[in-house]
């Protein structure tokens, strides 16, 4: 067996994951242009210490999905919050993994470190990056309510739960600037891994100043070590437009942004836009399907999806999903992602833009390759859940714009992947007309010149 350092190290050939320098919309892992997909277990694959975390990866491998996303363990949560059932980020408290040592009247101490831990979360980062799977490190989480910040290594009893990330209390925040320095320190020689600051920080009192003290953090003490990894910042739900961006900040983060308007009303960034949670739109496949195909041909470089078939003794992603989840997720819809990731792969796509001339949702390097898609998911507001989509079986009619040229087209089922066979055209130049087969729910086109 490979010691576990000496793996660490082999690791490390290539520079950390980046944004790609010809096209800072993606990424480049390895060498590799790279969008980041997957429908992922809710956070807890390291601090719940039941949760078979190899059997996990091995199910994202197999299904060919390359993102994960982890909570450090400063955050958990307790069974039943949020109405899930079977929350990986809600441990029995014989199974919790905490980043700091219990002492004898059962609370923790912030002055030492608690090697079980790191142990586990090096280890699994490094499995990770055996089987291609990039890592988000979410350091903080904002704490919702009063209970949950009781659950947390760091409680005081004199801080509410909306001033513990906000600059208030000079102690704690002395304890989540060494905490930062040290998971930093600790993880420097990982290629696949960036650091989110705090998830959903637009809640329970967190202050940007906070914010930007973490990257901060983070950045000064990864000059001082050699190395640098990208940083997220969590900015909204739904859609925002981000003002006076940190400068340390690589990619913005959004939850449930469907549709993905956020995309373009920050593509001017020239950083990554990532769709980093979506659920409580239902159970169904292809809602959540079609918000991933929709956010990243709107141009976005990054989708989760939270797959809550993934539990304690369900590491295969096999744990039915339906009734009051608040979610989707399972080996069907892991599957439909995976054949988003591969019609992807045909393009180049660090070459595309959003094609915003075209009337339909294309991506497109105008000329040579175009990447189109279509759906009928609307969010219905008043309604349960709010995001609708159309099943029927039809056929769409649109034009697209195009030089004169040889071209060749693929129609694809998202379900499914391509449909027939390839066909070639010539066209003379500007509009030409596109009608489908008969599909359900969403389709898509590829077309590329000869």
């Amino acid at each position: 067996m490979i010691p576990l350092l000496l793996l660490a190290f082999s690791l490390q050939a290539a520079e950390p994951v980046r944004l790609h320098p010809e096209n800072p919309h993606y990424f480049e892992f390895r060498g590799k242009p790279t969008v980041l997909l997957t429908s992922a277990e809710h956070y807890g694959a390291v601090l719940n210490g039941a949760f078979d975390y190899v059997k996990y990866l091995d199910t994202l491998a197999k299904d060919g999905l390359n993102m994960t996303r982890i909570f450090t363990g400063i955050y958990r949560e307790a069974p039943g919050d949020f109405g899930i059932r079977f929350n990986t980020l809600a441990p029995k408290d014989a199974d919790y993994v905490s980043p700091y040592p219990k002492t004898s009247d059962g609370k923790y101490d912030l002055a030492g470190w608690n090697p079980a831990y790191f142990a586990r979360l090096k280890n699994f980062l490094m499995q990770a990056g055996k089987r291609g799977i990039v890592v988000e490190v979410t350091l903080f989480c904002t704490y919702y309510d009063d209970r949950m910040w009781r659950l947390s290594p760091l409680y005081d009893s004199a801080v509410p739960n909306t001033e513990v990330l906000a600059l208030k209390h000079p102690g704690l925040t002395k304890a989540q600037v060494a905490f930062t320095r040290k998971l930093v320190t600790e993880l420097k020689d990982f290629d696949n891994i960036y650091y989110e600051i705090a998830n959903e920080p637009y809640f329970g009192g967190v202050t940007l100043e906070w914010q930007a003290l973490i990257a901060k953090t983070v950045a000064e003490t990864e000059a001082s070590l050699g190395v640098k990894h990208l940083i997220a910042q969590n900015i909204a739900n739904n859609q925002k437009l981000v003002e006076n961006p940190d400068p340390r900040v690589s990619l913005f983060n959004f939850h449930y942004a469907r549709p993905p308007l956020t995309v373009g009303m920050n593509y001017h960034l020239n950083k990554a836009i990532g769709l980093d949670e979506t659920g409580f739109d239902g159970t169904l496949d292809f809602v959540y399907r079609i918000q991933a195909w929709d956010f990243l041909l709107a141009g976005g470089g990054h989708y989760n999806n939270l797959d809550y078939s993934f539990a304690v003794g369900h590491e295969d992603g096999m744990l039915p999903v339906g009734g009051d989840q608040p979610g989707g997720g399972g080996a069907s819809l892991r599957g439909q992602l995976k054949i988003l990731r591969d019609f992807l792969s045909r393009f180049q796509f660090v070459k595309m833009r959003p094609d915003n001339a075209q009337p339909v949702r294309t991506l497109s390097e105008l000329g040579r390759q175009y990447a189109v898609y279509v759906h009928h998911g609307k969010v219905m507001s008043g309604y349960r859940p709010s995001y609708m989509v159309e099943t029927k079986r039809q056929n769409s009619t649109f034009t697209l714009t195009l030089p004169q040229g040889e071209y060749t087209m693929q129609w694809w089922n998202p379900k499914s992947g391509p449909m027939g066979q390839a066909e070639s055209f010539a066209h003379s130049g500007g509009a030409r007309r596109f009608t489908s087969p008969q599909y359900t729910e969403d389709v898509a086109l590829e077309v590329r010149a000869r």
